[in-house]
């Protein structure tokens, strides 16, 4: 089994959720808020601090929201409330919505168009604000509602002239790579660093979200027999380099400081984290790394250094995405959370577990997960390790439809209803 990334390839202005109106956040949000800056315990909570329980709700390809392109401003409002009430009726207390999954946005912005997953034409209003909608709709559920953002990915197909005359893509050539039958910025300028992080920024100054989240697209995953083409970057800004491979660890490292540094200028104390495949370096690479046999390595094919961040206190949280069941040889989830523990032990980044319910009953999978308890095993072992203060799981669909029941199942043992306490669902 290659193990690669998980599976996929993947209202009126009135709904504007403004950081002017966060007095207006709900007790719930503003206690998680709170307990996760470690101002307090919450319901749930692990060590003193609230144990996260959430959900990725990925817009990108349609894959968990909207259900399809060009449905109605209240479709697409009836079937995202629906995913909220599943998370809450689940017990779960955050969610991640992805506002920007191909350099575009679900949200009015000043910086790049309408996402076509909306409408099914790039750069459309859809008549009404779904980034605003979901805060509000989640806060009152005493849901926390992240913004999730892909900085470098521009497009699932590889034609410039496909995308809106407008986009920043088209009046940008230079900043444009194609790869893989992609289209990505290119992370080795430093314009597009500074345009990623001002198109991101403006959800920032504009929403009372409750974290700035990124996932694992920094360079692409590697395709075999085709190459990245930065060469006029590495040449103009590559000098002092051992090789290209440190030059671009060093670009997203800049990115990542940079645009903590501009997060925190602009809403202080607001949560940054990252959810990075989940392995940094297999030790047969680095004594440091995990006892892991994984064929892609974060440092080394994504250019991502997530320990260093980590180490650092460059990010706030952290995600691993541990999509591999207990026992495999390759990427045992029990040695790489353990990793994960012990490489945030001593830091002031919280640690959080990304889970594959996608996985679970999903018949191209291996035997373990058509067992509905493999997922609550993965929690069940999680509490022999005081760094996991919670876990993620990908993703809103599989929430909803729980196939085997798996979900289920983790609700029943790791999610009960406390006597004398607001029940989460």
């Amino acid at each position: 089994m290659r193990l690669t990334r998980r599976s996929f390839a993947a209202v009126s202005a009135g709904a504007l959720a403004g950081v002017a109106g966060s007095s207006n956040l709900t007790a719930a949000a503003q206690e998680r808020r709170d307990a996760l800056d470690g101002r307090g315990p919450a319901p749930g909570h692990r060590g003193g601090h609230r144990e996260l329980r959430g959900m990725w709700i990925a817009t990108v390809d349609n894959r968990d929201w909207p259900s399809a392109q060009g449905l109605t401003p209240s479709e697409q409002r009836a079937e995202l409330i629906a995913h909220l009430d599943t998370a809450k009726r689940r017990r779960l207390n955050t969610v991640w919505f992805q506002a920007r999954p191909t350099a575009d946005a679900l949200w009015p912005s000043r910086h790049e168009p309408w996402s076509e997953w909306l409408t099914g034409v790039q750069g459309e209003d859809p008549g009404w604000d779904p980034l605003g909608f979901v805060v509000r709709e989640g806060h009152r559920r005493g849901l926390a509602v992240e913004a999730w953002f892909n900085p470098y990915r521009i497009a699932l197909h590889d034609d410039p002239g496909k995308l809106v005359p407008s986009h920043p893509a088209r009046r940008h050539p230079d900043w444009v790579v194609r790869y893989g039958g992609q289209l990505y910025y290119n992370p080795g300028l430093p314009q597009v660093r500074r345009f990623v992080q001002d198109a991101m920024l403006d959800a920032v100054r504009r929403y009372d979200i409750d974290g700035v989240h990124w996932d694992d697209y920094f360079y692409p995953y590697p395709v075999e027999g085709e190459t990245f083409d930065d060469d006029a970057a590495f040449a103009k800004y590559g000098k002092g380099f051992p090789d290209r491979a440190a030059w671009r660890r060093d670009n997203i490292d800049l990115l990542v400081a940079e645009a903590s540094r501009r997060i925190r200028r602009v809403r202080p104390g607001l949560p940054f984290g990252i959810s990075p495949f989940g392995v940094w370096r297999n030790k047969s690479s680095d004594p440091a790394g995990s006892d892991s046999a994984a064929q892609v390595q974060t440092y080394d094919d994504l250019y991502a250094d997530t320990r260093r961040w980590v180490r650092e206190g460059r990010i706030d949280y952290v995600i691993p995405q541990l999509y591999w069941h207990m026992g495999f040889e390759d990427a045992d989830y029990t040695k790489l959370a353990a990793w994960w523990a012990e490489t945030v032990r001593g830091t002031r980044t919280r640690l959080y577990i990304g889970e594959a319910l996608y996985k679970a009953g999903d018949p191209a999978q291996p035997e373990q997960w058509q067992d509905p308890a493999e997922l609550s095993r993965h929690l069940t072992y999680c509490r022999s390790l005081p760094e996991v203060r919670g876990h993620a799981f990908f993703s809103a669909k599989e929430v909803s439809e729980d196939v085997i029941e798996a979900m289920d199942r983790v609700v029943a043992d790791h999610y009960p209803r406390r006597s004398g306490q607001r029940p989460r669902g």
